[in-house]
């Protein structure tokens, strides 16, 4: 019997009790292994990083951090990780991951949002796009034990909410 859609999606913050869920996620989903600055920058993020849950199973989370750019000390928020099970891709649960962070950084004026996809995951890229990201960048042998080695940075821009005068 395959997935249902009648069935609720929540999303919960990522914290010391639930770290685990994201390890555990994180080992299932990607070919590389994150370090414990990895975990301590999800948890330091607050409300950008969020577990996803169908039907009370944890099946995806993302991940971020702050970052401030170089350039006048502006925020801009990195998406370290965000992956869903495959089993239940389809069904609106990446999409409701990323559109938290996105209203997350309207909300806060942040306008800049930033990931790294391997050059080889169409599936990633064309999910990115849909968002309004664009790859800004290629970065070569940015990955060390995976083919292909190399990256695109993909940026989404957003312009600040008007300041009420």
């Amino acid at each position: 019997m395959g997935v249902g859609r009648g069935v609720s999606t929540s999303l919960d913050g990522v914290r010391d009790k639930n770290i685990m869920q994201l390890k555990k996620l994180n080992i299932a989903l990607f070919p590389v292994h994150y370090n414990d600055k990895y975990y301590a920058d999800a948890l330091a993020s607050g409300e950008f990083s969020k577990l996803a849950y169908y039907s009370d199973i944890c099946v995806g989370a993302i991940a971020c951090r702050h970052e401030k750019k170089e350039n006048g000390g502006q925020v801009r928020v990195y998406i370290m990780t965000l992956g869903v099970l495959a089993p239940y891709r389809g069904l609106g649960i990446g999409t409701k991951l990323l559109n938290h962070v996105i209203d997350l950084c309207s909300k806060q004026n942040i306008s800049e949002v930033y990931l790294h996809v391997q050059t080889n995951n169409e599936d990633a890229i064309s999910f990115y796009k849909k968002f309004g990201f664009e790859i800004t960048e290629t970065i070569h042998n940015y990955y060390t034990n995976i083919t292909p080695p190399d990256c695109y940075v993909l940026t989404r821009y957003t312009a600040p909410s008007p300041t009420k005068k």
